[in-house]
């Protein structure tokens, strides 16, 4: 079974943590398949940044076609997870509605946390867009800057953990979510200084992509996610021209 792991932000350090915290849970035989952005930003933090990040997830996803067995939009708003669903034939799972769905199944509420106060609005979106807000008790993100994107989660960890711990404390919540792929791994680490479960984005996107594999659904041809009519482009990249034309890889 192959996977690709798609990171639709620039920073390859965030996709080695993505492929290591994956590989912890991932079956014996599947293989992760990285692939990073080569163009957008750092990390996408805003409406704006995951429009951009869209695009170049259904770029990643069109270029691998034909190579996967299942793929993951690896950034936590899910940028372009719908228009992904409707493109291609293969699975894809989104790592903020894998999260969500899994921290459903632990407790009846879940919070949110991460690491920069620009996520709130988004993620906020997000879990609506998913219609999961009835289950989401917080969203709660870091009110200081860091260093460096690459190492947020060690520089920040103490007050990430204080942060968790406030949502059980104040927020009611049952379960959190520790959101963004930059923090990808840390739930590992401090799992046993939360009181609550953890749960880690790209490990629960890993197991639900496996699991989808597994089960063999079949493309829609109908309802909103049935595959588009075939369209000429201009402009767009080759590999994704070829998807929207309906064209072989």
């Amino acid at each position: 079974m192959k996977i690709l792991i798609a990171n639709p932000n620039t920073s390859t350090g965030v996709t080695h943590r993505l492929v290591a915290s994956a590989k912890l849970v991932a079956s014996p035989g599947t293989e992760l398949l990285p692939m990073t952005a080569s163009r957008g930003v750092p990390y996408i933090a805003t409406r704006a940044e995951a429009a951009i990040g869209a695009t170049a997830a259904l770029e990643m996803l069109a270029e691998r076609r034909g190579e996967i067995d299942a793929a993951i939009v690896a950034a936590f708003g899910d940028p372009g997870l719908g228009g992904a669903r409707e493109l291609f034939d293969f699975p894809v799972v989104g790592m903020a509605e894998a999260a969500m769905l899994v921290a459903c199944t632990l407790g009846r509420s879940f919070a949110i946390v991460s690491f920069s106060r620009s996520l709130e609005p988004w993620f906020a979106e997000i879990v609506a867009w998913h219609g999961l807000s009835g289950r989401c008790a917080a969203i709660r993100t870091l009110d200081e800057g860091f260093r460096s994107i690459d190492d947020v989660q060690e520089e920040k960890e103490s007050v990430l953990v204080d942060l968790a711990r406030g949502t059980v404390t104040n927020d009611s919540a049952d379960v959190v979510i520790l959101a963004g792929a930059p923090l990808a791994g840390l739930a590992n680490k401090i799992r046993d200084r939360v009181p609550v479960p953890l749960v880690d984005g790209i490990q629960a996107a890993t197991v639900i992509a496996e699991g989808l594999v597994r089960l063999k659904p079949r493309k829609a041809i109908a309802g909103t996610f049935r595959r588009p009519d075939p369209k000429d482009s201009k402009g767009l990249a080759p590999a994704l021209a070829k998807v929207i034309g309906h064209r072989d890889p």
